[in-house]
Parts: structure tokens; sequence; C-alpha cells
């Protein structure tokens, strides 16, 4: 035991630092029963896992040499 820290000292910080570990435990155990709750009860309806269509545009010549004349400026950074 540290000769400069009292034994009334040594006694709070323990008791602090189990009262720290019981609260963070308490927390824990809270959250996860929210979480099962919410997930027992969806705020919002059931979401269809389709993206959108992707769409795809045809490139005229003239522009897909512009595109790669963009494409090689860019390139040379």
């Amino acid at each position: 035991m540290p000769e400069h820290v009292s034994t009334l000292q040594l006694i709070g910080v323990t008791v602090l630092t189990v009262a720290g570990v019981v609260w963070a435990l308490a927390v824990t155990r809270l959250m996860r029963r929210a979480r099962v709750e919410a997930a027992a009860l969806p705020a919002l309806p059931h979401q269809p896992d389709v993206g959108p269509v992707h769409e795809y545009v045809e490139l005229t010549p003239a522009e897909q040499d512009a595109f790669a004349g963009l494409v090689r400026r860019l390139d040379g950074r």
C-alpha cells in the first residue's frame, strides 16, 4: 500500500471502481434488452431488397472520344 494514500482514499477508489463496473454492466444489459425489443417491434415496414434498375446510355463515337480524352488528361496528374 502506498505510504502517502490513506485507507479511506483506497476504499473510496475501490468503491467507485466497483460502482463504475456495475453501472457499465447494467447499461450494457439494458441496451441489449432494448435492441431485442426494438427488433421484435419494427418501427418501419419491411423494405424490399431490390434496388433501382440500372440505366445504360449508349455514347456516340464523338462522346466516346471526348471521354477518352478527359480520362487521359486526368490520368496525367
